[in-house]
């Protein structure tokens, strides 16, 4: 039997930031009022388009996994901020790292990342594929209307990607849950799509939409229920788990969950207050960060849990294999950044807020 074991992992974050004290130039908020009901600091905002911050976010993996492009059999790109609906940009990733595969996008929202990995263990372990790339990348700033605290505050972009390979070793994905809550779809959304009427004007004033205490309950009881039933599935009982590496929506949220689990808040990783919501771009960027600070550790159980629009929700156990030091890295970066993030901003500042 072949067993999904992540052997890459790489990120990509715009180098400019908002941070809250800039955001409270504009909008009626503060630091402390952000930081206190959220947990963000600050949130980076991007000068290219998300399949550039994917596709550096895919170099540095398949670098960190020590393997080429070419020898992917398939890539999988969670996004609900692709550059183009028309081909999906996992194409353009492809096209940028010189691989030659089947490659797709999915838009589960927050969860994308969780179903990506999830389906290519499965293709994995089926022996229909042997390596594959599963990527989270957003351009979140492109949907929000600035006058609106309640998502101006929450959201940023980013990207973060691993490598999947076939092991013999037993262990990587040990199990993984996917469900959706379709009573929610209103509660979480942007009116972006082939529904709108492309000859009015106002079809063009499409933002994020959001409905926080609502989100806030049904993203607890989500991402609870399926993280109790992949321990479940598994066998496993929540007092083996290491680490838990949830979706980065909320601060708050990730305290009510673990609490909700009886799981220590120690082992719950937190790095929310550098990117604020990145979406299906947040559970690749933490693990690289956990990796970063040595919380990953040969052989861990891990637990991965998300929600999003849809409402989406998935859990994911796994169990990390023996190495946690990239392989090589890898030389490329963005493009250079002229601009801070207020200035790139500030275009849809004056259209949402001196209206």
């Amino acid at each position: 039997m072949q067993y999904a074991t992540i052997t890459g992992w790489g990120k990509c974050v715009p180098p400019a930031t908002l941070t809250n004290q800039d955001l409270s130039t504009f909008i009626e908020t503060s630091d402390e009022w952000i930081k206190s009901r959220t947990g963000i600091s600050q949130r980076h905002i991007s000068h290219v388009n998300t399949s550039e911050l994917a596709s550096l976010a895919a170099k540095r993996a398949l670098a960190a996994a020590g393997i080429d492009g070419s020898e992917l059999d398939m890539i999988i790109l969670a996004t609900a901020s692709p550059d183009t609906l028309i081909p999906n940009i996992a194409s353009t990733v492809q096209a940028n790292i010189g691989a030659t595969c089947a490659a797709f996008d999915i838009n589960a929202a927050c969860s994308g990342f969780l179903y990506g990995l999830g389906l290519a263990s499965s293709q994995i372990k089926s022996g229909q594929s042997r390596k594959v790339l599963v990527i989270g990348a957003e351009r979140l700033s492109f949907y929000l209307d600035w006058s609106r605290r309640e998502t101006a505050v929450l959201f940023g972009d980013g990207a973060g990607a691993v490598v999947v390979e076939a092991s013999d070793i037993q262990g990587g994905v040990l199990g993984y849950e996917l469900s959706n809550d379709p009573e929610g779809r209103e509660i979480l959304k942007a009116n972006f799509g082939s529904a709108m009427d492309r000859f009015s004007a106002d079809s063009l004033d499409f933002f994020i939409q959001f409905e926080g205490q609502e989100i806030f309950k049904r993203a607890i009881n989500g991402m609870n229920k399926l993280s109790v039933k992949v321990l479940d599935k598994c066998g496993i009982d929540k007092d083996a788990v290491d680490l838990v590496i949830p979706h980065q929506a909320n601060e708050r949220i990730i305290d009510t969950l673990v609490s909700k689990m009886k799981i220590p808040k120690e082992k719950a990783f937190v790095n929310i207050a550098n990117y604020g919501n990145t979406s299906a771009a947040t559970i690749p960027i933490a693990i690289c960060d956990a990796l970063e600070k040595g919380l990953i550790k040969p052989g861990q159980t891990i637990l991965s849990c998300a929600f999003g629009a849809g409402l989406t929700s998935a859990a994911l156990l796994f169990k990390w294999g023996e190495r946690v030091t990239p392989i090589a890295s890898c030389d490329a970066e963005l493009p250079p950044c002229e601009q801070t993030g207020i200035e790139l901003v500030k275009e849809a500042v004056n259209y949402f807020c001196n209206r």
